[in-house]
């Protein structure tokens, strides 16, 4: 069998299955596990946004969706010669991924162009926890590796209910999850169900649904205890730098409750919240540590988060 991945997150999936051999082709942003960053990489950024703010990015995105182009480019040429037979990706975001349409397009080519049988396509679309578990199931099913999946999704599924389990003791805070600083995106999809099985109440945003802009009067208004910035493609370093650039300049900032507290936290949304996979539940982990860390400390993954401080004090407290 040879697959190509046109997710990172369906990446993960294919390598937690054991299938990393037969995985013949991914995207540009296929950076885990590193084995996947060897693979021939079949897609590309239409837009060069490496060291454009989250404002310029917002505005270039928004840009190029009105004029009606693409954001991802697909290398035909290469699928031709990487001929696989299942392709996995995604009608669920059109920010996040080479468009399902583009994908359906190039396979329909490719197979009249070379003759070649035309390869499954597998469109992966999770909105929350138990559908990011079945679209395991999906691509075990797909791929003749069901008892694997069955196992991964046995092991996640234990870890899930074990922060379920533990959570149930803690008072609830109200925790506001940002999925962009400038401007302000809400929590959508699976993050809200991560929040409230973490321990937490999720605002400024909509389970099993799109993650939206809110205005900065609706966070001020939920008065969050928490928040934990996760910026969709940002690592841990340029979040930091994002916040700092963006939040504390807002009109109430230093009198919201996790401000005063010293509960604002950026954690790597590139590679926790954002991608549903199996690492979806390292999220949970991260989320209920930051939440409730009297009873989760040190439950997440090591250096995925780092507290920020927008006082005089040095940026010390990382894990």
């Amino acid at each position: 069998m040879r697959i190509v991945s046109l997710l990172p997150s369906a990446t993960e999936i294919v390598y937690a299955l054991g299938l990393g051999d037969a995985l013949v082709g991914v995207t540009h942003e296929c950076d885990y596990p590193a084995a996947a960053r060897s693979r021939p990489v079949v897609t590309h950024s239409m837009l060069d946004l490496a060291s454009a703010t989250s404002a310029e990015i917002d505005q270039a995105v928004q840009q190029q969706l009105h004029d009606g182009l693409s954001l991802y480019g697909l290398d035909r040429a290469l699928l031709a010669q990487l001929a696989p037979d299942v392709i996995l990706t995604q009608a669920l975001c059109e920010v996040c991924a080479v468009s399902y349409g583009e994908v359906e397009r190039a396979v329909r080519d490719v197979s009249a162009q070379f003759g070649q049988l035309a390869p499954k396509v597998l469109s992966l679309e999770p909105t929350g926890l138990g559908d990011i578990l079945a679209t395991i199931r999906l691509v075990g099913a797909a791929t003749g590796t069901s008892a694997q999946a069955e196992a991964l999704v046995a092991r996640l599924s234990a870890r899930v209910e074990r922060v379920r389990a533990r959570a149930v003791q803690v008072r609830r805070p109200r925790v506001a999850c940002l999925e962009w600083v400038d401007p302000i995106f809400g929590p959508g999809h699976w993050v809200p169900e991560l929040i409230e099985l973490a321990g937490g109440q999720p605002g400024l945003g909509t389970a099993h649904s799109d993650s939206r802009r809110v205005a900065w009067g609706d966070v001020i208004a939920f008065a969050p205890e928490v928040i934990v910035v996760a910026p969709c493609g940002f690592g841990l370093e340029r979040t930091v730098h994002e916040a700092l650039q963006v939040l504390p300049g807002r009109t109430g900032w230093e009198a919201l409750p996790a401000v005063r507290r010293g509960r604002v936290y950026a954690i790597d949304g590139n590679a926790y919240c954002a991608r549903p996979g199996p690492r979806i539940v390292d999220s949970l982990e991260l989320l209920a540590e930051l939440i409730n860390p009297e009873l989760f400390a040190g439950w997440g993954p090591s250096g995925a988060w780092q507290r920020i401080v927008t006082a005089d004090e040095p940026l010390v407290e990382t894990s």
